[in-house]
C-alpha cells in the first residue's frame, strides 16, 4: 500500500484523546491531506483528558487547529457529526484511507451493523463498500462478548482492529512515550513513515 494522500480522522467520545490528537499531528506533518470527524462526546473527553477546551463549531475548530499546528491552507478541513454533505460522506470522493480513534464500542457496534445515523458511521460505511483502509482504534477493557463479536465481523469485512495497547519493549520513560507506540502502529497500517519508536531488533 503507498501512502495515502488523504485521511479521514474521527474523534468520537471513547477515553483516549492523547491518541487521537497526536496523530492528527503526525499526519499533517507527514503532508496528509486530513478530513477531521468530531463527535460532541469527544469534545467532553478532550476537556476531561487534555484540559482542552475545543471550539464547537466545526469552522472554529479548523481554524483552532491549523493556527496550532501550523498546517497548508486546505490540508485540514474539519466536519461535525451531522455534516452529510462533507465530501467523506460519498462514494464519489472518499478519502484514501479512515482511521477512528479513539473509537466507542457503540460507534464500532453501529459501523459492524451497517448503520449510517451520523457523518462518522457513514464514512466508515463508505471506507467498507469502496474497499479503502478503515482503521479501529477501540478504547475499552474488559472486551464483552458482544463487542468481540462486532470487532470479529468487522475484521473478517477487512477492518483493522488495532486496540491501543503499547509494549514496554521500548522502556517508555513518559505517557507521550506510550502514545506514541500506538500512534507508530496506526502509522505502520496507513505506511506513513515515522521515527516516534524504533522497531524491533534496532539500536
Amino acid at each position: 500500500m503507498n501512502p495515502p494522500s488523504s485521511v479521514t480522522l474521527a474523534w468520537t467520545g471513547a477515553s483516549g484523546m492523547p491518541y487521537g490528537v497526536r496523530l492528527l499531528q503526525c499526519l499533517l506533518a507527514a503532508d496528509v491531506r486530513v478530513y477531521l470527524l468530531v463527535s460532541s462526546a469527544a469534545q467532553i473527553v478532550a476537556k476531561q483528558e487534555l484540559d482542552w477546551s475545543m471550539p464547537g463549531r466545526a469552522n472554529d475548530l479548523q481554524a483552532y487547529l491549523t493556527a496550532q499546528y501550523a498546517t497548508v491552507p486546505g490540508q485540514l478541513q474539519v466536519f461535525g457529526r451531522e455534516e452529510l454533505f462533507a465530501p467523506v460522506a460519498s462514494g464519489s470522493n472518499p478519502a484514501d484511507a479512515m482511521v477512528i480513534c479513539p473509537c466507542t464500542m457503540g460507534c464500532l457496534a453501529a459501523i459492524a451493523q451497517g448503520l449510517s445515523d451520523n457523518l462518522i458511521e457513514r464514512a466508515a460505511d463508505v471506507c467498507i463498500k469502496e474497499q479503502r483502509k478503515l482503521i479501529l482504534v477501540p478504547r475499552e477493557t474488559p472486551y464483552s462478548a458482544l463487542h468481540l463479536e462486532n470487532m470479529l465481523k468487522l475484521a473478517r469485512l477487512g477492518v483493522v482492529i488495532l486496540p491501543p495497547n503499547p509494549g514496554f519493549y521500548h522502556h517508555p520513560q513518559t505517557i507521550a512515550d506510550l502514545v506514541d507506540f500506538v500512534v507508530a502502529r496506526i502509522l505502520d497500517q496507513l505506511s506513513i513513515p515515522h521515527q516516534l519508536v524504533a522497531r524491533w531488533g534496532e539500536p
